[in-house]
């Protein structure tokens, strides 16, 4: 689907949005595309390409469930596939599966602590361009992450827990400030903010 993309380093930019699914456990409780755990409909890249392609948006954003479980079933070749034709691709990913070092993409990372530990390949790190954290009040573990991996601040974006618009601006300010006294970049969830809890926007 075509839509804004709503978080991270390129908020506010038209994108078209490719949801592969399937994730690995520990899974995430909230979780706001839990629909993307189990599979979905077979296509193929050429099938997929002419979506993508008949959107007429050059930024494409390669999302799951965890979108790297797929790259050598075809994900590797839409990728060369869509920089051949002049998209300029973003990933989203969790960092639970080893990042290919060859994509081409922009890697943004959302690492997930689940059952008092980090689930993150620690190789991905000299692949990943951007952090992104869904955080509550949970700062300190964050930090223990960026400092343990000596990521620069710029590098890091942090954003509200919770999947509608009223979770999210009762987490603004907390948050906000937090990124002011630490060096962070704050993400709004603009899609959730706009529309809700509403899916495909």
């Amino acid at each position: 689907f075509i839509s804004l993309q709503g978080e991270g380093p390129f908020v506010g930019r038209p994108a078209v949005f490719v949801r592969l699914s399937r994730c690995i456990k520990p899974l995430c409780s909230w979780c706001d595309s839990a629909y993307a755990w189990e599979p979905g409909d077979m296509i193929s890249v050429d099938d997929l390409l002419e979506q993508i392609l008949g959107f007429k948006c050059s930024f494409i954003v390669l999302t799951g469930g965890e979108p790297f479980l797929q790259w050598s079933k075809g994900l590797r070749e839409l990728e060369e596939r869509l920089i051949q034709q002049g998209c300029t691709l973003q990933y989203e990913t969790s960092g639970k599966v080893i990042i290919p070092q060859d994509t081409k993409g922009f890697v943004v990372c959302s690492p997930k602590y689940l059952e008092n530990q980090w689930h993150f390949k620690e190789a991905n790190h000299a692949v990943v361009d951007a952090y992104k954290f869904v955080v509550d009040d949970d700062f300190k573990v964050v930090d223990e992450f960026v400092r343990h991996r000596q990521i620069p601040a710029s590098k890091v974006w942090l954003m509200g827990l919770g999947a509608t618009r009223k979770s999210q601006l009762e987490n603004v300010e907390h948050i906000w400030n937090y990124c002011v006294a630490s060096g962070y970049n704050y993400s709004a969830r603009l899609h959730t903010l706009a529309f809700d809890n509403k899916k495909g926007v």
